[in-house]
């Protein structure tokens, strides 16, 4: 009888240990779903600022605004879901929103505007500026960006 009490008892000890365990994997596992599903989206979250100054270390920041991107457009730019397209369309590649523009008339003088991106694009850091002769020549060639236009 004390065997088989020893027995009983060793057996219901494994069943709640195993049920222990079983409750723990599942809800080590339901924590593990929960932080895949939080990241789902690369980040892209980015901070535009606009300023003279000869470079973006230099400039004096005038205008700033936020962009994020993922998993849906926000922040404070003006147009954040067309600067979202405008910015994907070119895979967050700065270099290519700045065209020059063939007709603009701008004046030949030095009064230099810093324009820069700095934050994350689909989880790639970014740090990037361009320096314009001055406000004119800036504004034609960022005419067509909906992105750098803030």
């Amino acid at each position: 009888m004390r065997h088989a009490r020893a027995a009983f008892v060793t057996a219901v000890a494994a069943c709640l240990l195993t049920t222990a365990l079983t409750t723990a994997t599942a809800q080590n596992s339901s924590r593990t779903v929960s932080v895949a599903t939080q990241g789902l989206y690369a980040p892209s979250d980015l901070v535009l600022a606009v300023g003279p100054g000869p470079d973006a270390a230099n400039a004096t920041v005038t205008r700033s605004v936020t962009l994020t991107c993922a998993p849906s457009p926000a922040g404070t730019h003006p147009a954040a879901a067309d600067a979202c397209a405008e910015l994907a369309a070119v895979n967050g590649m700065f270099t290519e929103l700045s065209k020059p523009a063939p007709h603009a008339l701008c004046t030949k003088e030095w009064a230099p505007v810093t324009i820069s991106a700095t934050g994350v694009w689909e989880g790639r850091r970014i740090d990037w500026s361009t320096t314009y002769a001055n406000g004119c020549t800036m504004n034609a060639e960022l005419a067509r960006s909906t992105a750098l236009a803030f």
